[in-house]
């Protein structure tokens, strides 16, 4: 225990996010050639340069860069453990979030969204960034502050939330025969399909289902998100899946109905994602449980009465092929 000084890894910390003496010396408000002696000192119990010199300025080794997370996430725990809490006051939060929203909650998530941020922080700047493949690396970098959608990847320092399940509805203009008349696995499999898919493929498991029927489907074309899908089919033939309860204001708005699609589909899963570092964040805590306290009220809304008081629990799939 002699040998064990915590402030080795607060001073760690503040050089490996740095690369740089002077800055760290700074940060930790201590003079260059004290944060120099710490430098060496934690190179003596590391076995390891940490920083070294190239050109005018100072790179990680191998080793240095296997540390930086763990030992920052280390320092935040610290931080957390030791610092006085006290009730957030939204009000006052004067913060920048970056929110990744899916295609398919955007139309619900961002006026309710930015009408509750006002009334409830108005400091508070919401900038939303469009749905990327590249979740958790956004997450880990800090880009992004909460994803929010259909949490397709998993990674051990993403922290992911489910939040609600949707199920899959067909949908097409509204004197579509599909809508106005009785709904069969040969009549769906016969119409022309538009997909929705961000790589542009057009099997999912809309096919596996017909494919237990012997049928198969002609997909015409392929769109990336759901809103484009939805007025690309406005005073046409097609037919598209969707998610009943994130589209149900959307519809009749732009002059579609709904249907039910004569198949077991999986379900769509809902959730949110964030790094672990803004798990104790009062702040991030304060818009995560806002952003699920709407998914949550604008679902039930939507879901027919006598379904309201279902509750599911599958988890899900995509909607068609994604």
């Amino acid at each position: 225990m002699e040998a064990l000084d915590m402030n080795l890894l607060v001073a760690l910390d503040a050089l490996l996010d740095t690369n740089s003496v002077t800055l760290a010396a700074q940060r930790l408000n201590t003079s260059p050639p004290a944060m120099s002696r710490t430098l060496a000192r934690l190179r003596v119990v590391l076995d390891d340069p940490l920083l070294v010199r190239a050109g005018r300025a100072l790179v990680p080794t191998p080793r240095a860069l296997e540390l930086r997370y763990e030992v920052s996430t280390l320092v935040e725990q610290g931080r957390a453990l030791l610092t006085k809490r006290s009730d957030l006051d939204p009000a006052a939060l004067r913060r920048t979030f970056a929110i990744q929203v899916g295609d398919l909650v955007v139309t619900e998530l961002a006026a309710p969204l930015l009408a509750a941020a006002r009334a409830q922080a108005s400091g508070v700047t919401l900038r939303f960034v469009p749905d990327a493949p590249e979740g958790a690396a956004a997450l880990r970098d800090g880009r992004v502050d909460l994803e929010v959608g259909v949490v397709d990847h998993s990674d051990p320092e993403t922290t992911v939330r489910r939040v609600l399940g949707d199920r899959v509805i067909g949908v097409a203009a509204a004197d579509h025969p599909l809508v106005t008349d009785r709904v069969t696995v040969a009549a769906y499999a016969a119409a022309r399909h538009l997909s929705i898919s961000r790589d542009g493929r057009v099997h999912g498991p809309i096919d596996d289902r017909l494919a237990l029927h012997g049928r198969t489907r002609r997909v015409v074309a392929t769109v990336p998100t759901l809103t484009s899908a939805l007025f690309a089919m406005r005073g046409s033939d097609l037919v598209c899946a969707a998610p009943a309860m994130l589209s149900a204001a959307t519809l009749p708005a732009i002059g579609l109905s709904a249907f039910e699609i004569p198949l077991p589909l999986p379900e769509i899963a809902i959730g949110l994602a964030w790094h672990p570092r803004n798990t104790a964040d009062r702040g991030h805590r304060w818009l995560r449980d806002l952003v699920q306290e709407i998914l949550l009220r604008s679902a039930a809304a939507a879901r027919p009465p006598k379904q309201r008081s279902a509750k599911s629990d599958h988890a899900g799939g995509g909607l068609d092929s994604r």
